[in-house]
């Protein structure tokens, strides 16, 4: 009997099938950029986490997957003695085994004992960490540790970098001694089970359902549907959130194509995009479009931003996850029609808040419409306003002049190829075809946009790839707003800009 791993066991919990082909199936693809990106952020976070437990750098710090997983368990048990604080410790029992980020020594009356801490690059405990801990609680109580306390670390995303690299106070952890320590039949039950299904000779029969994507996307997915005949009109392709009538139908039959979703279940947007769907028919209310521009006057605006999120701050006064602006497009379309642009870019690794703002409020002026494309901008300007208070003024004002487009394309437009989305690129190729994201190099939508800034502020990087990367996204963000320019031309029946 192989030992199974808590990262096994968890996947077990969300789906058996996944947990089998993990042992027995196809490879699965390799990590893409962006979720390599997040695997790396989580590292980084242990890292400071180990920082803040162990300040003085006095512990032990096992590398499972150099030092290999079933040696460091037999280093954890060879240095646990020691009692020093221990990262990726290793512990083996009942057909599973586990790796804490966390061993900490700790008294208690006199005797030696452990505080065990799993840290999550997350804002918050979500159901799969308790499944997590409790893992590893049952584990390394069944290998013979005398664990006093199990705790969950996550980030405080109300935390401010004070900066000069001080992370105090970035984790913030929740204690759940007594759920973990009180799952431990519950655990013990997982891994029989879990151990059932790894000695399977045959793919175990699980149909496709809500588990293929939650917790976690399953990266067997294009495996498991590769024998179902696919809908010709996925139901993916309603919009908005389902109804519980809507969902109780999809579970209760099966129902994969949008043919078959009784009309009744449905919202008036949802009734429209299946209709039009399938009838093949576009959906257009162009007066209604017009009439809901027409009230706007020139010099009418177009605005986009580009922001990144940090997991883990690095510029003094940001929170985790804050979306700081590093870049905007403005497009500028005068009565005469006449279109001009402007842009901002920051790649210097300096904390491009200040400078975007001062840059945003020339741009913008005084007069006219600001078009934007969701609710997005307006929310990075209200919290520029608040981070520097002496532009407050302005740029609330500038907020206050945004016209979101976006509601104006969801209640007075709908083509069969949007495919119930209408996100900007979405839309874009059925009202403008001649402009096409794929014929951008490298920088194609924000995801990659993000990737691209972070390896353009990266000190590594040298003069020439900074230079490719500044061209690429300065592209990439001057076609979003030349794409709401096309948007609104086509919304408000103009045809007047001259380029």
């Amino acid at each position: 009997m192989r030992p199974l791993s808590k990262s096994k066991l968890l996947a077990f919990r969300q789906c058996p099938k996944k947990l089998w082909l993990e042992l027995h199936g196809p490879k699965p693809p390799v990590a893409d950029a962006q979720t390599q990106a997040r695997f790396d952020d989580g590292h980084e976070v242990g890292e400071i986490a180990q920082r803040l437990y162990d300040p003085k750098g006095k512990g032990i710090v096992f590398e499972p997957g150099e030092q290999g997983y079933d040696e460091v368990i037999i280093q954890t048990d060879e240095e646990i003695e020691s009692f020093k604080p221990m990262f990726e410790a290793g512990f083996g029992a009942g057909g599973a085994r586990a790796y804490v980020d966390a061993m900490l020594p700790v008294r208690r009356g006199g005797k030696k004992v452990w505080r065990m801490v799993e840290v999550k690059s997350t804002s918050e405990v979500k159901d799969t960490h308790r499944d997590d801990i409790a893992i590893q609680a049952y584990i390394a109580r069944a290998s013979g540790v005398e664990l006093h306390s199990t705790s969950v670390a996550h980030i405080d995303s109300n935390w401010k970098y004070p900066g000069g690299g001080d992370y105090q106070g970035f984790l913030t952890e929740v204690d759940l001694t007594d759920e973990a320590q009180g799952r431990g039949e519950e655990v013990k039950l997982w891994i029989t089970q879990a151990q059932s299904v790894a000695n399977k000779r045959k793919e175990p029969k699980v149909d496709m359902g809500r588990q293929c994507t939650k917790p976690y996307l399953c990266a067997f997915i294009d495996h498991c549907q590769q024998d179902i005949p696919v809908a010709k009109f996925p139901i993916d392709w309603i919009p908005d959130k389902k109804s519980a009538r809507l969902n109780d139908h999809i579970e209760t039959n099966g129902t994969t194509d949008l043919r078959h979703v009784p009309d009744d279940c449905l919202s008036a947007r949802q009734l429209r995009v299946k209709k039009h769907t399938l009838s093949g028919d576009v959906y257009f209310d162009a007066t209604a479009a017009a009439e809901a521009l027409a009230h706007h006057k020139f010099p009418a605006l177009f605005l986009d931003f580009e922001t990144i999120g940090l997991t883990i701050p690095i510029w003094k006064g940001t929170t985790p996850f804050q979306q700081i602006p590093f870049q905007f497009s403005l497009h500028r379309l005068s009565h005469t029609g006449k279109l001009t642009h402007q842009e901002f870019l920051d790649i210097s690794g300096k904390d491009p808040s200040r400078k975007i703002a001062e840059a945003l409020i020339e741009a913008c002026g005084e007069r006219g419409p600001i078009f934007v494309y969701s609710s997005f901008e307006g929310a990075r300007i209200r919290n520029l306003a608040e981070r520097f208070p002496k532009l407050a003024r302005s740029l609330l004002g500038i907020e206050e002049r945004l016209v979101d487009l976006l509601p104006v394309a969801r209640d007075h437009y709908y083509h069969p190829d949007q495919q119930g989305s209408w996100s900007i690129k979405n839309v874009l190729p059925t009202v403008a075809p001649d402009l096409d994201y794929e014929e951008l190099d490298s920088v194609q939508n924000g995801g990659l946009a993000v990737l691209a800034f972070r390896e353009a502020i990266d000190p590594k990087t040298n003069a020439a790839r900074k230079e490719e990367i500044k061209r690429q996204l300065l592209d990439y963000c001057k076609l979003d707003t030349y794409a709401m320019v096309r948007l609104w031309q086509f919304f408000s029946g103009r045809n007047n800009i001259k380029t």
